[in-house]
C-alpha cells in the first residue's frame, strides 16, 4: 500500500508507527536554494474546513501538473479510480475529507478519501521542482507522496518553514497569514499515537476561484443553541 507523506523521504520516528514517517516536531534543517522565489499566478483555492478556511494561491506556471490535478479533482472533472468503492468516477473529490495527519509547527495533511494515509485516485504524476521555490516560508502548498513522480491526491500544507523538504516535494501554492493561523490551529488538535485527529478535521468544500471571480462568503457561525428550560431573548 502507499505510505503516507514523507514515508520514504524521511526517517521514521519509530519503526512501529503504522504511519511512521515524519519527525515528531521541526528539527535541524537544511539550507534552503537561494535562487529569487516566484509569485504565485494561477487560481485561488479557498478550502472551507470545519475549523476555519485556508486560502492559497496557485503556481500554475511552476507546478502545472499538480495544479490542474488539484482543480481538476476539487471541480469533480477528472477522471479517478475511488479509492473506498474502486469504481472509475468523476466527482469533487475533497469534498467531506479529513485531515488525516496533523503535526504542531509541522504540516497538516489530507486529500485522502479513506482517512488512512493510503488512500490516491489510482494514478500517479510527476514531480515538479522549481529554483528559489522552497520550504523557506509558511503556507507552502505541496502535494505528499511515497518516493519520486508518486504525486496522486493527498496534499499537505506547513505551518513554518522546513527547508529540508525543499526539491523533494512538489510546491503548487501558498496560503495567506490568516491561513497560517487556521494550519496551527488544526495542527495542534488532540491527536492519537499516529498523528491522526481524535476528533476529525473535515473540509467541507473546495472552491477554486478563477480572475475576476468573487472569493465565496464564509458560511455563518453555527447558532448558540438555547436552553429550553429558559426562554429566548427577544425584543418586547
Amino acid at each position: 500500500m502507499k505510505q503516507t507523506l514523507f514515508a520514504t523521504a524521511l526517517l521514521c520516528a519509530t519503526a512501529a508507527r503504522a504511519q511512521a514517517s515524519l519527525p515528531d516536531a521541526p528539527g535541524a534543517q537544511a539550507e534552503a536554494q537561494t535562487a529569487p522565489a516566484p509569485e504565485p499566478t494561477g487560481p485561488t483555492v479557498v478550502l472551507d474546513t470545519s475549523m476555519g478556511r485556508i486560502t492559497c494561491k496557485l503556481f500554475d506556471k511552476e507546478a502545472p501538473k499538480a495544479s490542474a490535478n488539484f482543480i481538476g479533482l476539487a471541480e469533480g472533472t477528472r477522471e479517478l479510480t475511488d479509492p473506498v468503492t474502486g469504481a472509475k468516477t468523476k466527482k469533487r473529490y475533497y469534498d467531506g475529507t479529513t485531515f488525516h495527519r496533523v503535526i504542531p509547527g509541522f504540516m497538516i495533511q489530507g486529500g485522502d478519501p479513506t482517512a488512512t494515509g493510503t488512500g490516491d485516485p489510482g494514478y500517479y504524476f510527476n514531480d515538479e521542482f522549481t529554483p528559489g521555490l522552497n520550504f523557506d516560508v509558511p503556507g507552502r502548498l505541496a502535494m505528499a507522496n511515497s518516493g519520486p513522480n508518486t504525486n496522486g491526491s493527498q496534499f499537505f500544507v506547513t505551518e513554518a518553514p522546513y527547508p529540508s523538504l525543499s526539491q523533494h516535494y512538489t510546491i503548487f501554492g501558498q496560503c495567506d497569514p490568516s491561513s497560517v493561523l487556521v494550519v496551527a490551529s488544526i495542527a495542534r488538535v488532540e491527536r492519537n499515537a499516529d498523528d491522526k485527529p481524535l476528533t476529525p478535521v473535515v473540509l467541507k468544500k473546495v472552491t477554486v476561484v478563477r480572475e475576476g471571480e468573487p472569493i465565496p462568503a464564509k458560511e455563518p457561525a453555527p447558532a448558540a443553541a438555547t436552553d429550553p428550560a429558559k426562554p429566548s431573548p427577544r425584543n418586547e
